[in-house]
């Protein structure tokens, strides 16, 4: 039987707040009947009950969280995708049932929004976690209620978060403008030492990387705690995540590009292939890679 929680801490600040909320979202009778209904008039009730072990009549936020955040083996990337689809429609009306269908696509999207929370703290010093984290989250709200992306080919949640933060980057970009900040000077500060939140986050990362296959090194190593290396496991693992690669492309990537990179013909013989047909494999993969990050027009 699928456990499907009320509510999992995602993180501190904004982000718990946001969990304490969704708790009792979950206990609301009029949201669970509303989600009942949607699910059901958009003819995904029986599969969300199905995978999910539920009874149809009480479907609510809890299932649809189960739906949006699958685990490993348990749900379809077409039934997650259908879910999302259909709360990004229903997000894009003026009433009351579209705030409430964009609450939930933003807790369904809370550890991408941390995640990007992260990266933007790390990259644009001066700004505390809470005012990212309500940029991020508010940039996730108008995403999902502009109505942009149900529309387009390819993984919701991927064009979600990518629409998201290309529209944090612009917003920080046009604050550092605002506030005069001398970013030539910027550039020529030294990178500080990385802190305990750093290594933290680094640790966290490379445990990841490291049960994906993409590392052979179960820890971080000093010099990569801050390094680009860092954000291509992060980038790698979170597009393995969305779906745009697979696993085998996820390592083809990272085995190739890091500081002691694994010969093309070891790695071919690890996969079962030939170095011709790997090197094949990690040129598509990076153009999806790259694809995946630029900005929609």
């Amino acid at each position: 039987m699928l456990d499907v929680p009320t509510t999992t801490p995602t993180a501190r600040g904004i982000f718990a707040r946001l969990d304490a909320e969704w708790a009792e979202l979950c206990a609301d009778a009029s949201v669970r009947a509303a989600v009942t209904d949607w699910l059901m008039t958009d003819h995904l009730a029986d599969d969300v009950a199905a995978v999910t072990d539920s009874w149809v009549r009480t479907l609510g936020p809890e299932q649809l969280l189960a739906t949006l955040r699958p685990g490993h083996g348990v749900l379809s990337d077409a039934l997650t995708d259908a879910v999302l689809r259909s709360l990004l429609v229903r997000a894009t009306g003026h009433d009351r049932s579209a705030t409430l269908a964009a609450r939930i696509i933003v807790q369904a999207m809370l550890p991408a929004a941390v995640r990007m929370t992260r990266g933007q703290v790390r990259g644009t010093g001066g700004r505390t976690w809470d005012d990212v984290g309500h940029m991020v989250i508010a940039a996730l709200f108008e995403v999902a209620r502009s109505g942009r992306i149900h529309t387009r080919p390819g993984r919701p949640a991927a064009n979600l978060a990518l629409d998201t933060l290309s529209r944090v980057c612009r917003e920080l970009a046009a604050d550092r403008e605002a506030a005069g900040e001398d970013l030539a000077a910027a550039d020529n500060l030294t990178d500080p030492s990385p802190g305990p939140a750093a290594r933290a986050h680094a640790a966290a990362i490379h445990a990841a990387a490291h049960a994906a296959g993409l590392t052979t090194e179960p820890a971080a190593c000093e010099a990569e705690v801050s390094s680009a290396r860092l954000e291509l496991l992060e980038l790698v693992l979170e597009a393995m995540e969305h779906g745009s690669i697979s696993r085998a492309d996820g390592q083809a990537i990272a085995w190739h590009y890091t500081t002691n990179p694994v010969p093309d013909a070891q790695a071919a013989h690890r996969a079962g292939t030939t170095a011709a047909a790997w090197r094949r494999r990690r040129s598509r993969a990076v153009d999806r890679l790259k694809s995946g990050l630029r900005p929609a027009a």
